[in-house]
C-alpha cells in the first residue's frame, strides 16, 4: 500500500500579536523575529519531511507570508480574525486531496523524522510505538490552562475542515492528535480523507479532542511536542536543538536569552500584593 500523502496547516497569526508572552525574551531582538523565527524553523522542518506533499500557511501578516512563502510554503491568505480553529478549518479547505495535518507554528526544534513517524501512526491507525491499538490516553485534564492571546479564540468551533475529502479504502474513520510536552495542550491534529478536522484548540485542547472523538498519539517525540509559549519552553527547545532561524537568535553568537516575563510579571503583582 503507498503512503498516504498528507497536506499540514499551519496558521500564523498577526506576528506583533504573537508570542505574547516572549515579548522581551531577547535582548535587542524585534519580538516579531523571534515569532516568525520559531514558525520558520518549523516550516522548514515540515517541508523536509517525506510524508508531507504540501505545507499551507494560512497568514494574514505580510512579514510571514514573504518569509514562509520564500521557504516554500504555499501562502492561503486569513479570511477573517475569527481565531485559530477557523484558520485550521480554512487551510484544511483547501486541501482536495489526501490526508490533513493541523500543525502549531512554534516548534523551532522539530525534526523530520519525527513528524513522519507520528503522521504513519495516525495514517495507520496506531498511536504510535509500543501502543498499536492507540488506547492509551496521553491527553491530561489537569494542569495549568492556556490564557491569554497565545489560547485560540473559537475553542469549541465544531465540525469544522472543509467539505469531506472521500476516504480511500482501510483508512481510518477517525482523528489523531499528539499532546504537547505538559500533556494539556495540542501540537498535531490529523485526519483521513472523507473526516471533518473537527479542530478544538486553545485551552486544555488535548481534552478538548479527545473529548471530540479524536484518538492520542502517544509515541515519544520530543521535538514535535516541545512547542514554546515561554521563556522556559524556549529553553527547553535550545536544549534539544533548534533550527537555524532561532538559532540565528539564541545561539552563542545571538542576543542573550533575558528574564522570563512572565516571571516578572508574578513578581511585580506579589509586590503590589505586600
Amino acid at each position: 500500500m503507498p503512503e498516504p500523502n498528507w497536506t499540514v496547516v499551519i496558521p500564523v497569526k498577526r506576528l506583533a500579536r504573537a508570542k505574547s508572552r516572549l515579548r522581551g525574551a531577547l535582548a535587542g531582538v524585534r519580538h516579531e523575529s523571534l515569532a516568525v523565527a520559531l514558525a520558520a524553523d518549523t516550516v522548514s522542518a515540515v517541508l523536509a519531511c517525506a510524508p508531507v506533499t504540501e505545507v499551507l500557511v494560512v497568514t494574514d501578516d505580510p512579514e510571514a507570508a514573504r518569509v514562509l512563502g520564500g521557504l516554500g510554503a504555499r501562502i492561503v491568505p486569513e479570511p477573517s480574525t475569527a481565531g485559530l480553529n477557523a484558520a485550521f478549518a480554512h487551510g484544511a479547505a483547501q486541501a482536495v486531496n489526501g490526508w490533513v495535518a493541523a500543525l502549531t507554528a512554534d516548534l523551532p526544534a522539530l525534526r523530520p523524522a519525527e513528524l513522519a513517524e507520528a503522521l504513519r501512526a495516525a495514517s495507520a491507525g496506531s498511536g504510535g510505538p509500543g501502543d498499536e491499538d492507540g488506547t492509551a490516553a496521553r491527553a491530561g485534564t489537569t494542569g495549568p490552562r492556556r490564557t491569554g492571546d497565545d489560547a485560540a479564540a473559537g475553542h469549541g468551533i465544531g465540525p469544522g475542515g472543509g467539505t469531506p475529502r472521500p476516504r480511500p479504502a482501510g483508512a481510518p474513520d477517525v482523528r489523531r492528535f499528539v499532546a504537547d510536552a505538559p500533556g494539556t495542550g495540542t501540537v498535531l491534529l490529523t485526519s483521513a480523507p472523507g473526516t471533518a478536522l473537527d479542530p478544538r484548540f486553545g485551552p486544555n485542547s488535548a481534552a478538548a479532542h479527545a473529548n471530540s472523538g479524536a484518538r492520542p498519539l502517544t509515541g515519544a517525540w520530543p521535538t514535535l511536542r516541545r512547542d514554546v509559549d515561554t521563556l522556559p519552553d524556549l529553553r527547553a527547545a535550545i536544549a534539544l536543538g533548534v533550527g537555524p532561524h532561532t538559532a540565528a537568535l539564541t545561539g552563542p553568537a545571538g542576543p542573550a536569552l533575558g528574564p522570563d516575563p512572565a516571571a516578572g510579571a508574578a513578581s511585580r503583582l506579589a509586590g503590589a500584593d505586600a
